[in-house]
């Protein structure tokens, strides 16, 4: 594999090597290891680690995990020692991700690594105890009865610490996709706080090569707020007039540089596991939907026929690209009295994500954060540079007219 090739590989990113970790990582994964020794034999200790889209969290998980291993299978010496370990990752493609660091150089195996509800029901049926458990992405675990998905308890969280001594999970509240898994920063502390827990949070932007102002605006944006656009010679943002177009400036940079890829909205409709292809659609611009493959060994953004696909946020959440174009389906629109992003959830595709809404208060502007969450998701994967289109002719004309103050004679 050339190199460049393998630096762009999400393998490559995740396990980075402890002599590569940052400062700031490094002293985190210290902190994690001393707080699993000092928690040895506790009941329902808590590790909390925060940040947003791109601060380094798996990776942080991955080399924490490494070495717990090590330690439980190779370190008689450590406290640590024959302890029962797993890491537990909702996401069908960070889960291979995962799954195929497993070296035979390294102290990991296959089997450390499940699904939550996999976990869970294991446990339940054996009646099992792990010594330490980490949660990658633990903004997708359930909050609710799922019988569909086999999950029938009423918590994912709490059945986890119940099989649990130590528990490590990765959270961000940006992140909530899907109503069923809908958490809040004081709901989710105030489990914590029935045992021993530490609470941590990653700042370092890894992902954006840019200034801060590009992580300004996407903050902004995912709080329906439109801001001029940021100016930054080393990471291109570039509204485009028309789909087509974005899309053939995507197919030249993964030409020119790899993991350039088209990204949208879930707001065109689309059925897993139906053998039939469905189509994201635009004004001269029609191309399909990611096909669902679940055995296969590459993950998408790194497979070469997915050039030809429109990723969603299923798909791309926990990944790095180096350009993402996204296309702001009709559930992004535009409310020109305020100068603001008007969402429209009855427009969005994923329907199944509201469900249980109603169980709330506010249910409208629940499923309007999970549109705004999934949004930041898509926009948040680009290393080098972002591509946006908007259906929304309001929106569009809106975006159009700050690119022109920006960039003028683009």
């Amino acid at each position: 594999m050339p190199n460049a090739q393998r630096q762009n590989s999400a393998l490559y990113k995740l396990t980075r090597p402890a002599n590569q970790l940052t400062t700031e990582q490094q002293q985190l994964k210290t902190a994690i290891i001393q707080f699993c020794e000092q928690n040895r034999d506790a009941d329902h200790a808590t590790f909390l680690i925060q940040g947003a889209a791109g601060t380094g969290k798996s990776v942080i998980l991955n080399s924490v995990f490494s070495t717990l291993q090590e330690l439980a299978r190779k370190t008689p010496t450590s406290p640590l020692y024959q302890t029962n370990n797993k890491l537990l990752v909702n996401h069908p493609e960070m889960l291979k991700l995962y799954q195929n660091n497993v070296q035979p150089t390294n102290a990991l195996l296959k089997k450390d690594f499940q699904r939550p509800t996999t976990f869970i029901n294991q446990a339940s049926k054996q009646e099992t105890r792990a010594d330490i458990v980490l949660v990658d992405e633990a903004h997708l675990l359930l909050t609710h009865s799922d019988p569909y998905n086999h999950f029938r308890q009423d918590n994912q969280l709490d059945e986890i610490r119940k099989h649990s001594r130590i528990t490590i999970l990765i959270f961000d509240e940006q992140q909530v996709l899907k109503v069923k898994s809908y958490w809040q920063q004081q709901q989710l502390l105030a489990k914590l706080q029935t045992g021993p827990y530490q609470l941590a949070q990653l700042h370092h932007q890894f992902r954006i090569q840019a200034n801060p102002s590009v992580e300004s605006w996407l903050q902004a944006f995912h709080k329906q707020q439109i801001e001029s656009l940021p100016q930054d010679p080393h990471f291109e943002f570039k509204i485009f007039a028309d789909a087509a177009q974005l899309y053939a400036a995507i197919r030249q940079r993964n030409q020119d540089s790899g993991l350039a890829r088209l990204l949208a909205t879930y707001d065109f409709p689309a059925t897993l596991n139906d053998p039939h292809d469905h189509y994201v659609s635009a004004p001269h611009f029609k191309l399909r939907w990611d096909r669902y493959q679940p055995t296969a060994k590459t993950y998408w953004a790194e497979r070469e026929d997915s050039i030809d696909e429109v990723g969603s946020v299923y798909t791309i959440q926990g990944f790095d690209l180096n350009y993402a174009g996204v296309i702001l389906g009709p559930s992004i629109g535009y409310d020109p009295q305020q100068d603001c992003l008007l969402i429209k959830p009855e427009y969005y595709e994923d329907q199944a994500a509201f469900a249980g809404a109603n169980r709330f208060d506010n249910p409208t502007q629940i499923k309007t954060q999970i549109i705004l969450n999934s949004l930041y998701v898509l926009m948040s994967r680009a290393r080098n540079g972002l591509y946006l289109y908007a259906l929304d002719p309001a929106l569009q004309k809106r975006l159009l007219a700050l690119q022109t103050a920006t960039f003028p004679g683009q």
